[in-house]
């Protein structure tokens, strides 16, 4: 009986632990599109090393997070934006 009680208090802790939702930067200003040619907007959405960063460390929703990977990825083939840091 007292492991059953434990367990109750493990997993009410992981309920307790998650952390706000956040906003879509591109829902919030409203933007339907999301330009190549925009770098210094894209730029904010890869990390130090290149890579693009994910939906739950961007904040960004799914339908925006697919037009940005697009949007990196031709940027990167134009030469906007680089495949990995120096």
């Amino acid at each position: 009986m007292a492991s059953s009680t434990a367990s109750k208090k493990r997993n009410s802790a992981k309920k307790e632990r998650r952390p706000k939702r956040k906003i879509c930067n591109f829902c919030a200003d409203k933007i339907t599109e999301i330009n190549y040619k925009d770098v210094t907007r894209l730029r904010k959405y890869i990390s130090e090393r290149g890579k693009i960063l994910p939906r739950r460390i961007s904040g960004s929703c799914a339908k925006h997070q697919r037009l940005l990977t697009v949007a990196v990825k031709r940027a990167r083939v134009i030469a906007f934006l680089p495949f990995v840091s120096e």
